[in-house]
């Protein structure tokens, strides 16, 4: 199971930088063929966050907003409350080479490298679901 505390401040981090309050952020896993090809997609329209791969590339997790966990049902994939355990996203922005938050996962868009502090869910549900289409089209000619 998937566990992360990671969370940013809405004010954003650097030098400066006003700090807002820290908000959990909820992580949505899909298997990694999906994943892969939303992530395609998110990048295309600059809509994706920090995502997570697991030790093996079997999983990708988005980072979203709080409380996506509550109305998520996406047919093959599974989010999970985080409850604000864990580390601000802020400060493992501090560094060159942030940490993954959790154990046996490694960054496939780090947070540095995101074009938001979490993917919208409403933006990750759509690009699931093209991704989903893209997959059954390409199967279905081989």
């Amino acid at each position: 199971m998937w566990e992360t505390g990671v969370s940013r401040g809405v004010g954003g981090s650097g030098p400066g930088a006003p700090q807002a309050p820290v908000e959990p952020c909820d992580l949505v896993t899909v298997p990694a063929r999906q994943g892969l090809e939303a992530v395609d997609i998110l990048r295309l329209r600059d809509g994706v966050g920090p995502v997570l791969h697991d030790g093996t590339c079997d999983t990708l997790g988005f980072l979203v907003p709080p409380g996506t966990a509550d109305g998520w049902d996406v047919p093959g994939s599974a989010c999970t409350q985080t409850y604000g355990r864990g580390l601000a996203l802020g400060e493992l922005c501090d560094g060159d080479a942030p940490e993954p938050p959790v154990s046996g996962t490694g960054w496939l868009v780090p947070p540095e490298g995101a074009y938001a502090d979490a993917t919208d869910p409403v933006v990750l549900r759509a690009a699931l679901g093209e991704a989903a289409r893209t997959i059954e089209a390409v199967d279905r000619c081989q």
